[in-house]
């Protein structure tokens, strides 16, 4: 987007931490902030137990939006789940049942505490659910209230219709309904809470402006679009992914060293944008870590980890990863805190193959994956590096404090237990 310079501190801050890609109106948007008067919301669908780390940046909006004075809004998408999103997908999402969808949803609620102040008070963030309001339509007014505002031809053009069609991948009915649905969010919210901004990913931009044209056609006050840039690494990888998977916000699917391995991992390039965007340090002090040249760029990557660990996690378990760390890279010593996976003594009794150990603990994905980084020397069982791919493990092996460590490259490592 065109250089705006802002006056509010909301949008200062997401400016200053590289947040904005797009924005409907900044200067407008920005009035409204200095007003005191700003209430935005992002949603999130619930098409897994837990957010991933690529949802970690919306939620960072919703934070600065509350430290700057406006009121965010966590949208969870009870209803939408059911539909699902056809944005930026070739094909379509599995549908998930009720039941599924509400087990979801209650468990990703838990992450929101972390980044956003809830109750009743002007600025404090509000948890909404748009089943409330999308399960409840019949479908015949709805058509005819608000469906008689959506352009097809319109419709047809946004992006994540039209690259599904232009490459021939199936789009179901319910899915071109997506948008509409998302839109009317928009609508309702500025009805029952006075929001007048959505914020979410750039892939998000076409339904956002969708319900901008809604609320315009119905009557609302003036709404806001505003998107954050999707991120990649530096070498392009999509963000939040690893070769073990996810990198998931709920500590009962990834554990708090693991979450911050991840940050620790960083390539160097990152770093300066991870701190903007992932942690609250202040500026004038990322741009000091950023400055670091050679060995010393690890200490900023090191903060980097704690911070954002801290942020979702606590300071304490930011502190104990930290340490972990310190003990198994430096001191070479087992550490209780190490990711631990069971495995039973029938198993390791029967002749657990050291193949399939690698891939029990999560570390490779497939037991091709383990031969091939044997091959290239990266796995190592009890800090000795694997060299037989037709090893097996042995009650020897889990005589060391009672577990099995099993390590890829110098930085990833899980203990094996068995029980």
């Amino acid at each position: 987007m065109t250089e705006y310079e802002p006056k509010s501190d909301f949008l200062n801050t997401l400016f200053a931490r590289e947040f904005v890609h797009q924005c409907s109106d900044a200067e407008g948007l920005d009035r409204k902030a200095l007003a005191g008067e700003l209430v935005a919301y992002i949603g999130f669908d619930c098409t897994a137990p837990s957010l991933h780390v690529g949802s970690l940046l919306p939620i960072m909006m919703l934070h600065w939006l509350q430290k700057t004075g406006g009121k965010p809004i966590a949208l969870m998408g009870g209803g939408t789940t059911r539909v699902g999103d056809p944005s930026g997908k070739d094909e379509s999402r599995k549908m998930l049942t009720i039941e599924r969808i509400e087990s979801n949803k209650d468990s990703i609620k838990q992450v929101f505490e972390k980044f956003l102040a809830f109750g009743p008070g002007k600025t404090d963030a509000l948890m909404s659910d748009n089943e409330e309001w999308l399960c409840k339509l019949n479908y015949i007014d709805f058509l005819r209230d608000v469906g008689r505002h959506f352009s097809v031809n319109r419709m047809m053009a946004m992006d994540s219709v039209k690259l599904r069609l232009e490459r021939e991948h199936e789009l179901s009915f319910i899915e071109f309904n997506y948008m509409c649905l998302q839109a009317f969010d928009f609508v309702e919210l500025n009805r029952r809470h006075g929001c007048v901004l959505q914020m979410g990913g750039s892939d998000q931009w076409g339904n956002i402006v969708t319900g901008l044209d809604l609320g315009r056609r119905m009557g609302t006050p003036q709404l806001y679009a505003l998107t954050s840039p999707l991120l990649t690494t530096a070498s392009g990888a999509k963000m939040g992914k690893t070769a073990a998977g996810a990198v998931w916000l709920n500590a009962d699917m990834l554990p708090a060293y693991d979450y911050w391995q991840y940050w620790r991992n960083a390539e160097d390039a990152d770093v300066e944008h991870f701190l903007k965007l992932f942690t609250t340090l202040p500026l004038d002090e990322i741009a000091r870590l950023a400055a670091l040249e050679g060995a010393e760029i690890n200490e900023a990557k090191k903060i980097l980890a704690n911070e954002a660990t801290a942020l979702l996690h606590g300071r304490d378990a930011a502190e104990a990863a930290a340490e972990t760390a310190r003990k198994t890279f430096e001191e070479g010593v087992f550490a209780a805190s190490l990711p631990t996976v069971a495995v039973s003594a029938e198993d390791v009794a029967a002749g657990l193959g050291v193949l399939t150990a690698f891939v029990k603990a999560g570390l490779t994905p497939s037991t091709g994956e383990a031969r091939r980084q044997i091959k290239g020397g990266g796995l190592k069982l009890n800090d000795e590096t694997v060299a037989d791919e037709r090893y097996t493990l042995s009650q020897a092996d889990f005589e060391k404090e009672g577990v099995a460590k099993l390590s890829v490259g110098k930085k990833k490592h899980v203990l094996l237990k068995m029980e």
